[in-house]
């Protein structure tokens, strides 16, 4: 079979005809998406199904899936105490004209809608119940073990990887090693949590990361709003308080601050103070 996007070369989905895809999705997973509910993203697709479930359709190249695989949401399904939707099952298949493959994972629906964009421009209205549940679920999350190295961006994080992202920006003169290393969601922004009730979704790069990586994603993800960075903060003190919190930080405000930093971006200010006041810390030792 031949689809409409089979190229070996990154694609749009949000340009892209689709049509094939879902059609061949349908079959596999005996299923029916409702046109009305299709939303498109830049590699991924997903939709409502006639069962009242989600299917999300992802494309990725062949280097972009790590030897472990790519099958995040599908093996995040036997973590506990974590809030997410309850996976169904899955179809995987290999293009036949390029080095692509795709994945469609069948999840329950949401609890409710996600709270914003991955990066929000006002501050979401979240009761402390909201927090408590996601302090719970990131809790129980850095306490589990896994053999899986997360990917976030798909690119495998490694202490290399951090290190060049941060030098990147940043002077030389601290040091950027990460000793402790815990399951993290690995996307962890507003886009991929629900409200009014808490669930976090979006798994497919969830592993082991530096402590402290989805505490500072969360924040970046905040920075734009006003107070809404603060109450992060707060929230996971504890992760901002260690070392890895504080390379997290720094390592979060490198993506912000780095060469493909927009001028006009709200975060950068906030981001520059964060990482003066972080980077000082890490030199008092």
């Amino acid at each position: 079979m031949t689809l409409s996007v089979s190229t070996g070369r990154a694609v749009d989905l949000r340009v892209q005809p689709v049509d094939e895809v879902l059609d061949h999705v349908e079959r596999s997973l005996q299923v029916r998406l409702l046109p009305e509910t299709v939303v498109r993203k830049r590699r991924s697709v997903g939709a409502r199904t006639d069962r009242n479930t989600w299917v999300r359709i992802e494309r990725r190249l062949l280097d972009k899936i790590p030897d472990q695989g790519w099958n995040g949401t599908e093996s995040a399904a036997r973590l506990e105490g974590i809030a997410q939707p309850k996976w169904r099952g899955c179809v995987v298949w290999r293009d036949k004209d390029g080095p692509v493959m795709w994945r469609a994972d069948e999840t329950e629906l949401l609890p409710g809608a996600p709270v914003g964009n991955a990066i929000v421009s006002e501050a979401p209205k979240l009761p402390d119940d909201w927090w408590d549940a996601l302090n719970a679920s990131l809790d129980a999350l850095a306490a589990q073990n896994t053999r899986r190295v997360a990917t976030p961006d798909t690119v495998t994080i490694t202490q290399a990887l951090v290190t060049e992202s941060i030098r990147g920006v940043f002077s030389d003169d601290f040091d950027t090693t990460v000793e402790r290393w815990v399951p993290a969601h690995a996307d962890l922004n507003w886009a991929n949590i629900t409200a009014p009730t808490f669930s976090l979704f979006d798994w497919e790069d969830w592993g082991n990361a530096p402590l402290g990586l989805d505490s500072a994603s969360l924040w970046a993800s905040s920075l734009a709003v006003p107070a809404l960075p603060d109450r992060v903060w707060r929230e996971r003190r504890s992760d901002f308080e260690s070392r890895e919190g504080k390379v997290m930080t720094l390592f979060a405000c490198s993506k912000i601050l780095g060469p493909y930093a927009h001028p006009e971006d709200p975060r950068l200010e906030p981001a520059r103070r964060m990482a003066a006041q972080v980077i000082e810390e890490l030199q008092a030792g």
